[in-house]
């Protein structure tokens, strides 16, 4: 599958700690169309390798009647992010 390339997000850090809500929410998508235990796992080993990057999971949101599951995680500075 081809995914177009759509820009170039850098992440820079600043003096200091994290003092205000997050600014931005980044939504990762990982596992469009997958649904199920398929997308679970899909989103499980994207976290374990964010992880090993420094990153923190925080919990799963599961699948309800509108949305399919993802997981809220932080990067290494407490913003958070969604594998989605």
């Amino acid at each position: 599958m081809s995914v177009p390339e759509i820009g170039t997000l850098k992440r820079v850090s600043l003096p200091g700690g994290k003092v205000v809500k997050n600014r931005l929410h980044l939504d990762v998508r990982t596992g469009t169309g997958l649904v199920g235990d398929e997308r679970l796992a899909v989103l499980e080993a994207e976290c374990a390798r964010l992880v090993a990057f420094g990153a923190v999971r925080v919990r799963l949101l599961p699948a309800d009647d509108d949305n399919e599951s993802c997981l809220v995680m932080q990067d290494i500075e407490g913003n958070e992010f969604c594998l989605d």
